[in-house]
């Protein structure tokens, strides 16, 4: 995936509004980049996890943007570090995904380019819930150890082309995509990493998550 070729801009920090609340965001901005990959964390994680920083920073190589934003304030982490209330409220995951994506539309920076998602663990419901409500401009979705059945019935009004990435021992998670997977309605498939765990940590493995998602990408963006 390296293309020496490829200049990389530093990346810049940006604050989105999201309706009564201010989000923080990572904004990486390649040379002839497509289209924006906005990710989207669940489960305590946050825009400094080392393995979503890794995925964007192999994605960017792609030639492909990415924004890695804290869906949650500050505060609110403090008050889910406490709880683990609040990566589980789907609504408002996706609430703040949809302004961040309508954001991404009408920022200088990046409104001409297209916009995929990639979501991990709760993120990626939201994420998925996120597509549904922002069919029309939200190109395809990427989850990584994603709980894709917490989109609820959000599932079958998914247009995006949409990959599930589950590691190969990560049993239950695997259960939980192929129930979810059976109720998305778009252009679909389930990709199983043998000998991967939930967070990806084998060696290699976060390197074909980053694989699947790049050519999953491309291949809808040339569509």
């Amino acid at each position: 995936m390296n293309d020496p070729e490829t200049h990389v801009v530093e990346e810049q920090l940006v604050r989105v509004p999201a309706g009564p609340t201010t989000l923080e965001g990572n904004l990486t901005l390649p040379e002839e980049a497509r289209a924006v990959v906005l990710f989207a964390h669940g489960s305590g994680s946050s825009r400094h996890s080392s393995r979503n920083r890794h995925v964007a920073g192999l994605l960017n190589e792609a030639k492909l943007a990415t924004l890695l934003i804290d869906l949650l304030t500050p505060h609110e982490e403090v008050i889910d570090a406490r709880t683990a209330l609040l990566r589980f409220d789907i609504d408002l995951l996706a609430e703040r995904l949809v302004d961040v994506t309508d954001w991404l539309a009408q920022f200088p920076d990046t409104k001409q380019l297209r916009i995929v998602y990639f979501g991990a663990s709760t993120g990626a419901a939201a994420a998925l819930v996120a597509a549904a409500a922002r069919s029309d401009v939200v190109d395809a979705v990427v989850s990584r150890g994603g709980r894709p059945d917490l989109a609820g019935a959000a599932l079958t009004r998914v247009r995006a082309p949409t990959l599930l990435i589950v590691g190969g021992n990560d049993s239950q998670v695997i259960e939980l995509n192929r129930a979810a997977f059976v109720q998305l309605r778009c252009e679909k498939q389930l990709v199983i990493v043998p000998g991967a765990t939930h967070l990806f940590e084998e060696p290699g493995a976060l390197d074909e998550v980053a694989r699947l998602a790049r050519d999953w990408y491309h291949r809808h963006l040339d569509a």
